[in-house]
């Protein structure tokens, strides 16, 4: 029996919608020779991480065994698949392929980092195939919510995997490949070992729709609008962007493009090659001069992202642009869920200027960019997999897709994130587990979800602040009195005194009563002074706040 094996190892993305970073490894156990697919973001909230600016995966595993590495293979340009590649390039340093849309987007991302643009290397699509290590791959392209996605097609020396990335199965994209399922019996017919694959929409009992079709709906919308028309969608779903560009342009319209995600991803599919024919635009300062009646504004902020262009418009002016009663706003995109309070919070400001809101509600302004359950089942046939393990997607969603392939008759597991699978032989067994999590990018630094400054944050948001500080003098007898600074906290407690004045008073009655011993001891002496401190806090005002004891001493 060969004593190498198969891997599959999920480091985020399973279990979870985002973050998405996937391995494969080949070779004696421990010993592997690796590839990476995908390195994703996921993105901060503010009840539970407060003030971080982007989550990424621990890759702590992986950077451990960097010499192991043959490549990284981004599958296409989502935030949840490419956005942590230049975060993490210092620790694994492995050459990032990609197809030339993918590409164009992670080289931004790692010049803005400072790193060499020329580690990402521009890959043709099947039947082209990269080596690295014992593997074989190929991106075989794939229809979704932004152009050039693509499976990979992983050959190994146990067999052919099949990894598909995000997808749907529609025959008219708009902009991008669409579905061809000639192809994909084509590269399955010699049999496929495993499919990885996308989860997302298992619940969805209806056949996933079309690009196409919000087309018309879209147009018949704004060819009705009296005001101005303001827009929003996912500013990486460039054949919206382009259809709602048109059916503004169809109505007679000047198209004004709204937030630098929006011009920067439309300006990378023109330069690709991957967008033709896309309406000329207007500049913010030309469209300030165009009749309401007469203006079209795409924008980003269909998430309810506070920064975005959609709440600067909702809040007031911007770009000395602005919505008054009687213009429409289109959200032809779905809320993430949890969302929704930004995008709650949009539509009743626009709601209080007067403009109308259109949504999703219907289903007519928006179709998902993930497959069905019925597309699930029509792409497992055609492939037709020895084994199936569902990704992509939350553990309800990975449970219910491996009920799906065995209902169908194939082998099915459950792996969620740090969870290895042998995929070696007839059935696919756990083989390990891996320490997994998240890491933060908060400010210009990257820290760990452990190293509690995430934890402090939050316990500073629901508790407040206190600072005491006391100075000792030579002899460690207090000099003068202890004061204090509080940050959060209400001014005036119980006492119906100013709250500072309390806790000074009930510090300095303990400081006449320590021995020696207690004031000559930094540690004991702060620890006392922040149990004092919380107590009073909670006898005035009911909270325990974090306090920072400061104790400076008279040399």
């Amino acid at each position: 029996m060969s004593s190498e094996r198969l891997i599959y190892l999920p480091l985020g993305g399973a279990g979870e919608i985002g973050m998405n970073a996937y391995v494969y490894g080949y070779g004696a156990q421990d010993a592997e020779r690796l590839i990476v697919v995908d390195l994703g973001v996921t993105f901060p909230d503010m009840d539970g991480t407060p003030g971080v600016d982007l989550i990424l995966p621990d890759i702590a595993w992986l950077a451990e065994r960097r010499d192991q590495i043959d490549g990284i293979f981004i599958t296409h340009a989502h935030e949840d698949h490419v956005g942590a590649v230049a975060h993490t390039y210092d620790r694994l340093g492995a050459p990032i392929y990609a197809r030339p849309f993918t590409a164009n987007i992670a080289r931004r991302k790692m010049d803005e980092a400072g790193h060499d643009e020329e580690a990402v290397r521009v890959v043709a699509k099947w039947p082209d195939q990269v080596e690295a290590g014992p593997f074989r791959l190929g991106f075989l392209p794939m229809s979704h919510s932004i152009p050039e996605s693509a499976a990979l097609i992983i050959d190994t020396p146990d067999g052919r995997v099949i990894h598909t990335g995000d997808f749907k199965l529609d025959p008219t994209p708009v902009v991008g490949e669409p579905f061809d399922p000639d192809l994909w019996a084509e590269v399955s017919k010699s049999g496929v070992k495993a499919l990885i694959c996308d989860s997302t929409n298992v619940f969805s009992p209806a056949p996933g729709r079309s690009e196409m079709s919000v087309g018309p709906e879209i147009e018949k919308l704004v060819s009705e609008a009296e005001g101005m028309v303001v827009a929003t969608t996912f500013a990486s779903n460039v054949a919206r962007l382009k259809t709602l560009a048109e059916a503004g342009q169809a109505a007679g319209r000047s198209i004004c493009l709204l937030g630098r995600a929006m011009r920067r991803m439309i300006e990378a599919a023109v330069e690709t090659g991957v967008l033709k024919d896309f309406p000329s635009v207007v500049g913010p300062e030309d469209a300030k001069h165009i009749p309401r009646e007469n203006l079209m504004l795409l924008v980003t902020g269909s998430q309810g992202e506070r920064r975005a262009a959609s709440a600067q418009l909702a809040n007031g002016k911007y770009m000395g642009l602005e919505l008054k009663e009687g213009d429409l706003f289109l959200f032809s995109s779905k809320t993430i869920p949890g969302n929704e309070k930004g995008v709650i919070r949009i539509i009743n400001q626009l709601s209080e200027k007067g403009v109308d809101v259109v949504d999703d509600s219907s289903g007519l302004y928006h179709v998902s960019g993930h497959a069905n359950r019925p597309d699930l089942e029509r792409l497992q046939d055609i492939v037709n997999p020895q084994i199936v393990v569902p990704m992509h997607g939350e553990h309800r969603h990975l449970r219910e897709h491996v009920k799906l392939a065995h209902s169908k008759g194939r082998a099915g597991v459950l792996a969620v994130n740090g969870m290895m699978i042998d995929l070696s032989g007839n059935a696919p067994k756990v083989a390990g587990y891996v320490e997994t999590g998240r890491t933060y990018i908060d400010g210009s630094v990257q820290i760990g979800a452990l190293d509690g400054i995430v934890r402090d944050r939050i316990r500073m948001a629901l508790n407040g602040h206190i600072v005491l500080t006391l100075i000792l003098d030579e002899e460690d007898e207090p000099l003068g009195e202890p004061w204090c600074e509080v940050t959060g906290l209400a001014e005036t407690g119980n006492s119906n005194t100013p709250l500072v004045d309390v806790l000074e008073e009930d510090l300095s009655q303990f400081l006449g009563r320590a021995d020696g011993k207690t004031l000559r001891d930094d540690d004991t002496l702060t620890e006392a002074l922040r149990r004092i401190a919380r107590k009073t806090a909670q006898d005035e005002i009911g909270k325990k706040p974090e306090v920072t004891v400061v104790i400076g001493r008279m040399q």
